[in-house]
């Protein structure tokens, strides 16, 4: 073909793909994705119900950051926390329950952010910032139900650290009319049943007793109710002792001072071992009457149903009672 025909027929078909690009645009355009309000939160709610709780904390984080100006923003940072909480991230939930205390005051929200962060620092095992949090939330506030509950909290968690007085007097604290509301009554029955010690811990079996026992080998085991302990260490000792009266009687004066030197070291040993042993059955114990009290008098502000029981409207929290 000639190259002089060749040229037309090039620029007639870089001008119809031309053409054709910009008929396509708005078909393109068409397809983009769009973000709604309302499916990002309903999806980032769906994430949290189906246990998917870092996917959640993400979702929600994404409403937040593209509909800064959404009445739902307030309970999107709560969830945020909300959905770490129940992904055991608990640093991270009490970061950002931060977040909503410091942006909202004194509101449903940001108070529940407070109790949640006292949680947090349980799980972590940092009782003393569980507390310092609840006393804040008590100083900010003039609501005597937020108080009583605040007290509330703080009286558990100083039973469950063996703390009974400071426990009795923040359970003292709470208005009169919210005290059958948390069973107080029920909560001092439970503790005046137990006998307490000097030091301040239940107990049953003293220490320096068992001790005083195991001059005769077992004796202080046996006290302690450690049956097995107690026939090992007679046995032992028992035996060890005749095993140096023996060689010492036929003159075997260095195998004799061997012998009395491992059985030195039993014996030390079997007295120190009753004296723990005493302090082991106190502790357990101890660890039995805080779980009966929890079972029989314990109301549980928890949220562990949360993630069944949120909606469009928020989270709903629910008080039950441990019978």
């Amino acid at each position: 073909m000639n190259e002089y025909l060749m040229k037309p027929i090039w620029k007639i078909l870089l001008l119809s793909f031309f053409l054709f690009y910009l008929l396509s645009i708005p078909c393109l355009a068409g397809t983009a994705l769009i973000l709604d309000s309302d499916k990002q939160f309903d999806f980032a709610q769906h994430c949290f119900t189906n246990q998917e709780f870092l996917r959640a904390a993400d979702e929600f984080k994404r409403f937040v950051y593209f509909f800064p100006d959404d009445d739902r923003v307030e309970q999107a940072l709560f969830n945020i926390g909300l959905s770490y909480y129940k992904g055991s991230l608990f640093e991270d939930a009490i970061h950002s329950f931060n977040v909503v205390n410091e942006k909202y005051e004194d509101t449903k929200l940001s108070i529940q952010s407070c109790f949640l962060i006292s949680k947090c620092y349980v799980h972590l095992e940092k009782p003393t910032h569980a507390i310092i949090s609840l006393k804040n939330l008590i100083a900010i506030t003039d609501n005597m139900q937020i108080k009583d509950e605040a007290c509330y909290r703080i009286g558990w968690i100083y039973i469950e650290t063996g703390s009974w007085e400071k426990a009795r007097d923040h359970f003292q604290k709470i208005s009169m009319e919210n005290m059958g509301k948390y069973r107080i009554g029920s909560i001092y029955s439970e503790m005046d049943a137990i006998e307490f010690g000097d030091d301040g811990l239940i107990h049953e079996k003293n220490p320096e007793l068992a001790a005083i026992l195991s001059i005769i080998p077992g004796t202080g085991q046996l006290y302690c109710g450690r049956y097995r302990d107690a026939l090992v260490a007679f046995l032992l000792n028992a035996g060890l002792i005749l095993a140096a009266y023996e060689s010492f009687d036929k003159e075997l004066y260095a195998l004799g001072g061997v012998i009395t030197v491992v059985e030195f070291g039993f014996y030390a040993g079997n007295i120190y071992g009753a004296r723990s042993s005493a302090h082991k059955y106190n502790r357990v114990k101890t660890r039995n009457f805080i779980d009966k009290l929890i079972r029989n008098t314990k109301v549980d502000f928890s949220a562990q149903n949360l993630g069944r029981r949120m909606n469009n409207h928020g989270v709903v929290l629910s008080l039950t009672y441990a019978f």
